[in-house]
Order: C-alpha cells, then sequence, then structure tokens
C-alpha cells in the first residue's frame, strides 16, 4: 500500500511538472524561436515539452535481436514510393501533427536527385532542390547551420510544421544510393505552431546569419557572471585531490568551467584524472576530464557550441549547470603521477524553479572487445538512465589496432520502455555527422572529430555529438546502445562520457553498465596516445610506424580464375592508398636457415602499382610491377637473397612510380615462402 501510494505521489507530482512544460509551451513554436531556443544556454536545462524521433535508412531487414540485427544495407530504405505526376519519388520520413525537423544528415557517392518537402498537406513543395544544396549546402543557409563536414553532409535549420510533413526524393535509379537520418520533434496536439513557409523565411535571414556567426563563437554567450579561481596540486598518493575543495552557494548555475593540466604526461592525464561535480548533496558528474572536455586523450584542439579546447592546453565547458542550494567542483588523480590543475568556474545567480533539471556526465570504458569482421559484433551500451529527463549527447574514443574501418554500427535509443529503438541510426560515422570513414580532423558547434591518429583508422580516435534542438527527451527511461560493428577481425577498446540533464531522482541505471570501483580501475590504467602499429597476417606482420594509406585483409574468393594460382586461404594482405616513396615493412617469421630465394605470392590487376623489395634492409632484386590489363590473378615472384641465417627477418616493400597505364598503387600478398 505504501508503495502504490508513493508512486501515485510521484506521479502527481511529475504530471505538475510537464504540465508546467506544456504551459511554457504556450509561445508559438515557429523557425523564429526554435533559433532562439538553440543559442538559449538555459533552454536545455528545463524539462523539455517535445518528443524527438527519428527517421532514417536504417535496413529495414534488421527486425529484433533475434532476426538480422546487425544487418547494414543501410542506403536507400524509404517508407515508400509514390507517384507524384510524371515524377516517381521516395518517401523518406513523414509526420502527423504538430512538430519541427531539427537535424538533417545525408550522404553518397554523388548527388543526383532533389528533396521536396511538404508541410500541412500541400500538394507543392514548399521546400525542393538539388539534395546537396538543401542539406549541407547554400540553399536554405550556410555554415554551420548548413555545411558538409568530412563527407557527411548535416542541416540543422529547424523547419516547424503546424499538421504534417512529408520529405521526399527523386531520380533514385540515376541517383543509386542515399544515406539519410532526419531527427524531428514532435509536440503535443494543443501545441501552436507556426509552420515554416517561403515567406516567413525570407523574413528570417538575418537571423539566420546572426546564429551562424553566435554558433561559431560559443563563449560570448556562455562567460557570464561572477568567477572563482584556484590552483591546486593534485598528489597521486592519497588520490584526494580536490574532493570537496571548491564549493559555491546557491541557487545559480555553473556557466563556465576552464581548465589547464601540468603534469609529466598529459594525455595519461587527461585521462587519470576525474572531474566530479555534486549538486546540492548529489554528485552528478563523473568522468576523465579528456572524455569531459570532449579532448579524448591528450589535448586535441577544436571547439563546438558546449566544449572548447585550446592550443595551449586549455579546455573550458559551456554546459549550463543549475543548483538549488550548493554546487561543489573536485578533481580526483587516479593516476601514478602528480598533477597541477589551474581551474575557473564561472556561476550565475539564477532562481530554481520547479522545472529545472541537474546536469549529468557519466563515463565508461571496455577494453579488448572482440571484434568479427564483416558484422555487428554486439551492441554495446552507452547508457541506461530512469526518471525524467533529456539527452544531450557524447563524446566516444576508440582505439584502434588497424587501419581497417572501426565505426559500422548503428546507434540505437530506446525511450521509456521501448521494444524496438525509435532512434535507430545507419553507422557510427553518421551519427556523428560526417561519413566514408574519413580519417580526418572537422569541428562544428554540435559535432566534431577532434583527433583521428592514423593513418587510415589506425590509432587512437575521438568523435563527439553534442545536440541542440534534438536532444532526446524521456519522462521515464531511456537506453542508448551502439553497435560495434568492425570491417576486421581484431580487438578495440571503447570509452564514452555521455551528458544529459534529469529532473531531480533521475539516475544511471544500477547494474547495465560497470560499477563506480571498476570505473575508477578503468580511469587509473595506462593510456598510449601514439599507439605502435601492430598487424598480423600468415606468417609476417606489419611493424614500425604505420604504413601510409590503408592496410586490411581483403577476401579473394571472387577473384579465382578457375582455381588457377588461387590465392592462399583466399585471402591477402592489402595496402591501398600509398604514395610514391611510402613504405611497407613486414616482419617475417619462422625464416628457414640456409634459404637463398624468397617467393612471393603477390597480386596483379589494373589498379596495382610498381615496388622494390628489400631483404633485412638490403635492395633485393628488380623493381616489380604489379600492373595488369587483363585480369585480377595471382603471380608467384622469386627474388634472389642473401642467404638466410634463419629466425627472423624484414622485408620492405618501397612503392615507385606507378605504371602509367595503372589506375592505382595497391599492393596485395597472401604469402611468403623460401626454397
Amino acid at each position: 500500500m505504501t508503495k502504490i501510494f508513493s508512486r501515485l505521489i510521484k506521479t502527481i507530482a511529475l504530471n505538475a511538472v510537464l504540465l508546467s512544460a506544456c504551459l511554457a509551451s504556450a509561445q508559438t513554436v515557429s523557425t523564429s524561436s526554435l533559433l532562439d531556443e538553440m543559442l538559449d544556454r538555459n533552454a536545455v536545462t528545463q524539462v523539455p515539452n517535445y518528443v524527438c524521433r527519428q527517421a532514417s535508412s536504417y535496413d529495414r531487414a534488421a527486425k529484433s535481436p533475434d532476426e538480422n540485427w546487425f544487418a547494414n544495407a543501410d542506403a536507400s530504405q524509404f517508407i515508400r514510393v509514390e507517384q507524384n505526376g510524371d515524377r516517381e519519388e521516395s518517401v523518406l520520413m513523414e509526420a502527423q501533427g504538430p512538430g519541427a525537423i531539427v537535424r538533417w544528415w545525408i550522404t553518397a557517392p554523388h548527388y543526383k536527385n532533389n528533396f521536396y518537402v511538404y508541410i500541412d498537406g500541400a500538394t507543392e513543395p514548399t521546400i525542393s532542390g538539388n539534395v546537396a544544396d538543401v542539406v549541407g549546402g547554400e540553399q536554405l543557409c550556410g555554415a554551420p547551420l548548413s555545411a558538409e563536414r568530412a563527407r557527411g553532409r548535416n542541416l540543422y535549420l529547424p523547419i516547424p510544421y503546424a499538421k504534417s510533413i512529408k520529405v521526399t526524393c527523386d531520380n533514385m535509379k540515376e541517383q543509386g544510393n542515399l544515406y539519410y537520418q532526419i531527427d524531428y520533434r514532435t509536440y503535443s496536439n494543443d501545441t501552436t505552431v507556426e509552420s515554416f513557409t517561403k515567406e516567413t523565411y525570407l523574413t528570417l535571414k538575418d537571423k539566420i546569419s546572426a546564429t551562424n556567426k553566435a554558433l561559431l563563437n560559443p563563449e560570448i554567450s556562455a562567460k557570464t557572471g561572477e568567477v572563482q579561481g584556484y590552483k591546486r596540486h593534485i598528489d597521486s598518493e592519497t588520490m584526494e585531490g580536490l574532493v570537496d575543495a571548491f564549493k559555491i552557494k546557491g541557487p545559480g548555475a555553473i556557466a563556465e568551467i576552464a581548465v589547464k593540466l601540468s603534469a609529466e604526461d598529459i594525455p595519461a592525464a587527461t585521462r587519470n584524472v576525474a572531474i566530479s561535480i555534486s549538486f546540492d548533496g548529489e554528485e552528478t558528474v563523473w568522468a576523465p576530464i579528456g572524455e569531459f572536455f570532449g579532448s579524448g586523450i591528450g589535448i586535441n584542439p577544436y571547439k563546438s557550441w558546449y566544449t572548447e579546447v585550446s592550443k595551449d592546453g586549455v579546455m573550458k565547458a559551456y554546459w549550463r549547470m543549475p543548483y538549488q542550494k550548493e554546487a561543489c567542483v573536485s578533481f580526483i588523480n587516479y593516476g601514478s603521477s602528480d598533477v597541477d590543475v589551474d581551474c575557473e568556474v564561472y556561476y550565475v545567480k539564477t532562481p530554481w524553479t520547479e522545472r529545472n533539471m541537474y546536469f549529468h556526465a557519466n563515463w565508461r570504458q571496455e577494453r579488448g572487445i572482440e571484434t568479427i569482421g564483416g558484422n555487428g559484433t554486439k551492441d554495446w551500451n552507452y547508457t541506461a538512465i530512469s526518471g525524467t529527463g533529456v539527452y544531450v549527447g557524447d563524446v566516444l574514443s576508440v582505439v584502434n589496432p588497424v587501419s581497417a574501418w572501426w565505426g559500422e554500427g548503428d546507434e540505437k535509443i530506446y525511450v521509456d520502455g521501448e521494444t524496438f529503438p525509435s532512434h535507430f541510426g545507419t553507422g557510427t560515422e553518421d551519427y556523428y555527422g560526417y561519413a566514408w570513414c574519413t580519417p580526418s580532423f572537422f569541428e562544428d558547434p554540435f559535432h566534431a572529430q577532434p583527433r583521428c591518429q592514423g593513418p587510415a583508422n589506425f590509432g587512437n580516435t575521438t568523435n563527439l555529438r553534442f545536440r541542440s534542438l534534438d536532444g532526446v527527451s524521456f519522462t521515464d527511461s531511456l537506453r542508448f546502445d551502439m553497435e560495434v560493428w568492425h570491417w576486421e577481425a581484431t580487438i578495440v577498446d571503447y570509452a564514452v562520457a555521455t551528458f544529459w540533464y534529469g529532473l531531480p531522482g533521475a539516475k544511471i541505471v544500477e547494474g547495465v553498465g560497470p560499477s563506480r570501483s571498476e570505473l575508477e580501475d578503468e580511469a587509473a590504467k595506462p593510456v598510449d596516445y601514439n599507439l605502435k602499429y601492430s598487424y598480423k597476417f600468415d606468417s609476417f606482420e606489419v611493424t614500425g610506424d604505420a604504413p601510409a594509406g590503408s592496410i586490411s585483409v581483403q577476401d579473394m574468393k571472387g577473384f579465382e580464375n578457375d582455381g588457377k594460382f588461387a590465392w592462399k586461404n583466399s585471402k591477402q594482405l592489402w595496402w591501398r592508398d600509398g604514395k610514391t616513396g611510402d613504405k611497407l615493412i613486414l616482419k617475417v617469421n619462422s625464416v628457414p636457415a640456409d634459404k637463398t630465394t624468397m617467393i612471393l605470392g603477390c597480386t596483379v590487376a589494373k589498379d596495382y602499382g610498381r615496388a622494390q623489395i628489400y631483404w633485412n634492409g638490403e635492395k633485393v632484386g628488380d623493381p616489380l610491377n604489379f600492373y595488369n590489363s587483363d585480369a585480377v590473378e595471382r603471380r608467384e615472384i622469386r627474388i634472389a637473397v642473401p642467404k638466410t641465417a634463419g629466425e627472423n627477418g624484414e622485408m620492405t616493400v618501397e612503392l615507385l612510380e606507378k605504371d602509367p597505364r595503372s589506375i592505382g598503387t595497391m599492393f596485395g600478398l597472401d604469402s611468403l615462402s623460401w626454397e
């Protein structure tokens, strides 16, 4: 009886807060009001008055965890195809009732078709144009609201609708494929929404331009109010550091935290030192400094709307963090070396209301995740939350020991007990706003790749996505899983910081992820900022510095020619994207003694290059040409070498100027034997 009464009281209290949120939404929702909300740092701290959903091109074959759950044909999956006069249109999304599109991402090999956006049942589109001009282009607005980053095209200009919306595209026969994600809000039926029109859009051009400018200068809106600062030494032996050292009396809100570390090993300190923040006596923030500030391991300069890392090592967070009575900022050193912290905290005096939510930041890491190559390994949990709140972003750090792509996996977000996720993505890099596993730095207000060690996708990579209008609201629970989906069978490490706001009582679900003590053990472990390259294949392995280009294992079953010279185990070590002068160093194991001929099983094709072979640093044989105009074939090449001494040796492949007829510089090796 007591439990029932307690649940009833909780329900009444929650309904009162949600009613307050609905009353707050009495103001008309429009493109203008949503642009204001995007720049209002207090808005995200209030109980949301919307539900966020996603339409995407995820593979519809994924029915359940027991049926094709990791299906990966994520392109050109549409709701239906319909005829509109003489034009065939594929429907990407449609929604009824008041709402707004708030984030749009696409990519494709080329852009030969058009988008059409039909609002409130109109037969003529309000927005139409080439897909690359509409999303990521200049048709509606410039950067950063609309921009291409690392081959991913994003649009953050809000497109509200009062009654309904439908998004279509044409010409898919010529286009071939299209990957897309559309995040959209839905409001209660009594919410007044001013629909996006061509006329209202024209009146907002100056405001859109001002919004773009403001998003690129986040510090202007963040640094307000009073400031406290200190410099302290964190003792590595006691690990107590600055616990309870910095308290601010409320009511108020933290507006900015700026931190600079001094340590013998800065990359290690960014993982070994954690920030802890308590509001009104309850710790809601605990995460290593690197992930908390979006840098990952080390100091990796970039700028977003919510976080920033400068070249001089200053890390800033602009999240607005309200509290009723008191905020306490602490740092804890779990590492083996002492660290000095220089910190400033800006805060504002503001009243606490029943719609205020506490800021949360959580972290977890798992090392040694085994991937199987060519299929999803598992759903890796980012977070699981109970209570009422809004999910606002995450920072993912990956350690990948090979150069092949690690992030084919889709995000799956379950809201309020869903058994099938209402957010089902198309790939990890798509979720983070880029595409085609592009290993290059990029930054934008709401997504960035501060570091990709490389070459290709090897080493330490950090991705981040922060949510603005596309925050995922929940009234009872939220669970976020990301597929671990790697092109190769290898071992990877994942670490993620997640950011969310919650009403008092909202918390992480116990037992879903690691315990606090396990997380502290993970934070204390050594890190390797510049991962050493090692790639094993057959009886040899790639060693030394990571080679330029991309190294992977290629399945050659489709290229066998009547079984003649079939590749060993139907696979080869595949080196792509190398340039003249680049070298691939192979450590060769179990070399027999007193052999004088090395036999290479190599691939020849129209996109393969020329190379010089070295054995133990000495040039052997003449330059080799792997170009072949007729077919993809395997050839055995014999090279005389100095008499071997047994045990191990080293073979180097140096790329030369390619054959003028070749269209590439690839190199493939499936075996190395002796006679």
